[in-house]
C-alpha cells in the first residue's frame, strides 16, 4: 500500500496556487497541509514542520525557490514549478526531486506525485528492517531521462567528469550516469559513510579494501590519492587503528 503523502505549495502568483491546490484535492493519495504565497513565511515554517513534498515556484520575491530550496532537509523532496526552462539545470543542481514548466497539466502533475509515491514506498520498505536512517537514505538522480532512488548502502565510489558523474554500486555491473557536479554531490552525502580522496573520486569509508602511498583500491579498482586530500585520507586511515 503506497503512504500516504503531506505537501506545500509556494508560488507567489494566486492563479498558479489555485490550480496546484485543485490538482491535490483531485489526488488520492496527497495531502495539503500547507500553502504559501510568501516564501519568507514558508522559511520559518520549514524548520519546525515536517513536509514530504515542496511543489515550489522559483521566482518569487524576497528569496527565490532556488535560494529556498538549500534550506529545505533532504528528506522533503522539491519539485520546482516554473514558466522559465532555463532552471531546469540549476533546478537538479540542488536536488531537485523534478521539474514542471508551467501550465503545468494534471497528467504532469499525477506522474510527478506517482513518482514520488514510489520513491517514499522504497524507503518505507528498506525501513522496515529498522536499520539506521544512514542505512536506508538515499538520493535521488536523473538517469536515462527518470529519476531514480540510490541508496547510500549500495554505493561503492563516484567518480566525476567535467559535468557528469557515474555512481559505481553493489547491484549493478555498470554505473549510473548523471549529470551532476561532484561539489554538489558530495554535499549530498553523509560524512560518515563517504570520503572524498581525489578531484574525481567520492568513496564509500566501509568499502575501501587497501591504501598504498598514493593510492586505494574500492571493488579491486584503484583509485588515486590526491595531494590535496591525502591528510584526511591518511587521518582516516589512522583513526581505524
Amino acid at each position: 500500500m503506497n503512504p500516504i503523502l503531506t505537501c506545500w505549495i509556494i508560488d507567489d502568483e494566486p492563479l498558479a496556487l489555485s490550480l496546484l491546490e485543485t490538482y491535490i484535492r483531485d489526488t488520492p493519495g496527497l495531502r495539503m497541509t500547507g500553502k504559501y504565497n510568501n516564501p519568507v513565511s514558508a522559511m520559518q515554517d520549514i524548520v519546525t514542520q515536517k513536509v514530504d513534498l515542496i511543489f515550489l515556484d522559483i521566482q518569487m520575491p524576497r528569496i527565490n525557490g532556488m535560494e529556498l530550496a538549500r534550506l529545505i532537509p533532504p528528506e522533503t523532496k522539491i519539485v520546482f514549478i516554473t514558466a522559465f526552462k532555463e532552471y531546469a539545470l540549476e533546478g537538479y543542481r540542488v536536488n531537485a526531486f523534478d521539474y514542471l514548466l508551467k501550465p503545468v497539466s494534471y497528467d504532469e502533475f499525477l506522474t510527478t506525485f506517482r513518482k514520488a509515491q514510489e520513491w517514499f514506498a522504497a524507503i518505507a520498505k528498506n525501513n522496515s528492517g529498522h536499520q539506521s536512517p544512514l542505512q536506508t537514505d538515499a538520493v535521488f538522480v536523473k538517469s536515462e531521462h527518470r529519476l531514480i532512488p540510490v541508496f547510500f548502502k549500495d554505493i561503492l565510489y563516484i567518480e566525476g567528469l567535467k559535468d557528469y558523474i557515474k555512481i559505481y554500486t553493489l547491484h549493478q555491473d555498470r554505473p549510473i550516469i548523471t549529470l551532476e557536479s561532484m561539489k554538489n554531490m558530495e554535499t549530498l552525502l553523509p560524512d560518515m559513510l563517504f570520503l572524498r580522496v581525489h578531484r574525481s573520486f567520492i568513496v564509500r569509508k566501509d568499502k575501501i579494501q587497501t591504501v598504498n602511498r598514493n593510492r586505494l583500491t574500492v571493488a579491486n579498482r584503484e583509485i588515486p590519492i590526491g595531494r590535496t586530500y591525502k591528510q584526511e585520507v591518511l587521518h582516516y586511515i589512522d583513526s581505524l587503528s
